[in-house]
């Protein structure tokens, strides 16, 4: 007699369900991505964007953005789970970025037929020269002249629209597109990581940059200002094939790995979904071309005008770092994290105001990032400002000179209420003659090499000239008239101390 064993009809029901949903789980893996080849909604389930939905907020943790940007090029496999992905590209090699609508049904209508502007930048992802960015940019700009950091292949290039790229502005490209229509771009990078890193003995380690798109629409006077949505992702460069190279690397070096270290880092996925991000500040920078304040005797430069009055006195540079008011709106307090360089937290802080932020203790700064960016976060919001190592006090001698003539007149009129004296302060921190010579440049709003040398009036009226180890030596606080002489060398200067 033969025995069957039969599984009550609700078991029955139980493991039918489960067969079709690890069935359909399966369903749209190994599909390749294109442009309408699938939904959106169903890529964000894939493993790949769960590390980035830990670190969400819970408001946001099913929110889906309207828009989805995805590098064609493979993520390092050398990346722990909780970190964010590294992606290596080739110098000068074209690599294809899909802009994607990802929009709710009704969500946005107002840019339904119409096109949107995105701004496609590649900035420092270190925050020790995001706050140098510009001069690195400059020296850049000097050692590769003619040369652009990041430029669009147009011929490659689908549904992009008047594509523009300033030739002030070497890492940023922008162009229109119509989110309805398949577009892709294809970009190339021409710096490579290790031009920004400090020459040693060979075999240094290259920065890493980050690729941002931040995405405007119109508003009602036709500019394209409105922020839509801003995303990036990490990235290496290298020099033709060196990232094929380092990734083959980083391959192999997963794979002499125990099976328990594997477990702590992230798969490497055949290409980049960009996160999103806060979107990147418009800074307007002075122009730095060479533009000399010599006056109309071409034999010395002005601190001012008139008479030395501070109202008269040039502009003070702008501060590294602005303080945070109690009355900030989030959205202005997301601005004011990104200017300061805690782009990494803006996500965590998203619905914080400058009260909020401003009632941390140092504990819970410390606790939410950690002990270096926390100690760092913390200063900043309570607006500590870091002594300089050396202050001293310049004086122009022609305004010296004018302002002793007339407090001299007014004596021998019977007036006692004689004018002051008006000098500016130099902080100097690395004490050295090459900073007190752009120090000094700044403050006369000239270029540091129209400044040939720098003395000090010594004994006797001799000129000595200044070096590290004088300004080392020099008092806290010292008082000093400059006086300039013509350099053999056109528009070139001496500077005198006295």
């Amino acid at each position: 007699m033969a025995w069957a064993l039969k599984l009550p009809l609700a078991d029955e029901v139980i493991e039918s369900g489960l067969v079709q949903d690890f069935d359909a789980s399966l369903s749209g893996i190994g599909q390749e991505l294109g442009a309408g080849a699938y939904s959106m909604s169903d890529v964000l389930a894939l493993p790949i964007f769960k590390q980035e939905e830990s670190s969400l907020p819970p408001d946001n943790e099913n929110k889906i953005l309207p828009f989805q940007y995805v590098l064609c090029a493979a993520t390092s496999p050398a990346v722990k789970l909780h970190d964010e992905t590294l992606t290596y590209l080739n110098q000068g090699q074209s690599y294809e970025i899909r802009m994607l609508d990802n929009r709710k049904l009704g969500e946005l209508p107002e840019i339904n037929g119409k096109l949107v502007k995105s701004i496609f930048r590649v900035v420092f992802h270190d925050r020790r020269l995001q706050y140098t960015e510009h001069q690195q940019l400059e020296g850049w700009r000097w050692n590769r002249p003619g040369d652009r950091i990041l430029d669009i292949d147009i011929p490659m290039s689908v549904g992009i629209i008047d594509p523009r790229a300033n030739p002030t502005q070497l890492n940023t490209v922008e162009f229109l597109w119509d989110p309805a229509k398949r577009t892709s771009v294809f970009i190339q990078v021409h710096c490579i990581s290790t031009e920004f890193t400090m020459r040693k003995h060979g075999g240094e380690k290259g920065v890493p940059f980050r690729v941002q798109i931040d995405t405007f629409k119109e508003n009602e006077n036709g500019e394209y200002t409105e922020h839509l949505h801003s995303a990036s992702c990490q990235i290496k460069v290298f020099k033709p094939k060196g990232a094929d190279r380092k990734q083959k690397t980083d391959r192999e070096k997963m794979e002499k790995r125990t099976p328990h270290e594997k477990e702590k880092y992230q798969p490497s996925y055949e290409t980049t979904i960009l996160t999103e991000c806060s979107p990147w500040p418009e800074i307007t920078y002075v122009n730095n071309s060479p533009s000399p304040g010599f006056n109309s005797s071409h034999s010395s430069f002005s601190l001012g005008e008139g008479n030395g009055s501070p109202n008269h006195q040039p502009e003070p540079p702008p501060p590294v770092t602005d303080n945070l008011l109690p009355t900030t709106t989030p959205q202005e307090a997301q601005q004011w994290l990104h200017r300061n360089r805690f782009s990494t937290f803006t996500r965590l802080f998203t619905n914080f105001s400058g009260a909020d932020l401003l009632k941390l203790t140092r504990d819970d700064v410390i606790q939410i990032c950690g002990p270096a960016d926390g100690i760092r976060l913390f200063n900043a919001l309570k607006g500590r400002m870091v002594r300089p190592r050396l202050t001293i006090y310049v004086c122009q001698e022609s305004l010296h000179l004018r302002e002793q003539q007339q407090q001299q007149q007014k004596r021998e009129d019977g007036d006692s209420n004689g004018t002051f004296f008006v000098y500016h302060a130099i902080y100097l921190e690395e004490l050295t003659a090459v900073e007190l010579t752009e120090k000094i440049a700044q403050l006369f709003s000239i270029s540091p090499r129209q400044i040939s040398q720098i003395y000090k009036q010594g004994p006797t009226g001799i000129h000595v000239l200044i070096s590290d180890e004088m300004i080392q030596n020099f008092q806290e606080e010292a008082c000093f008239i400059l006086d300039t002489m013509k350099a053999e060398t056109n528009d070139s200067y001496h500077i005198i101390l006295k």
